[in-house]
């Protein structure tokens, strides 16, 4: 098992709107993919409270590339993705990394 861990830094006061998409479209159509999620995070206390963490369950590189892929290129995600960023981007930059479990870790 993988997880991949995604990391959203939202354009400044965009932060709620990403969540909302997450919450209201994204979520559905990674549903429709098969899309895991393991979790979504804010930060309560720290340098910034303008990002967005969250985490993805894959069987593995494979499986992430045909589903990730298939999410992607969905016709329905482009529509509601650009509605949501009429009014401009709702994310600066993001960061992506895929994680293995160490031998001593309780999650594998």
């Amino acid at each position: 098992m993988l997880h991949e861990l995604r990391i959203y830094h939202a354009m400044p006061g965009r932060l709620p709107d990403l969540n909302k998409r997450f919450e209201t479209i994204t979520l559905k159509i990674w549903e429709k993919h098969g899309i895991k999620q393991v979790g979504f995070w804010t930060v309560l206390v720290g340098p910034s409270n303008q990002i967005l963490y969250y985490m993805l369950e894959w069987e593995s590189l494979a499986h992430r590339e045909k589903v990730w892929n298939g999410f992607a290129a969905d016709p329905d995600w482009h529509a509601k993705r650009a509605e949501t960023e009429k009014n401009g981007p709702l994310v600066a930059h993001l960061e992506n990394y895929i994680l293995q479990p160490t031998g001593y870790s309780k999650m594998k």
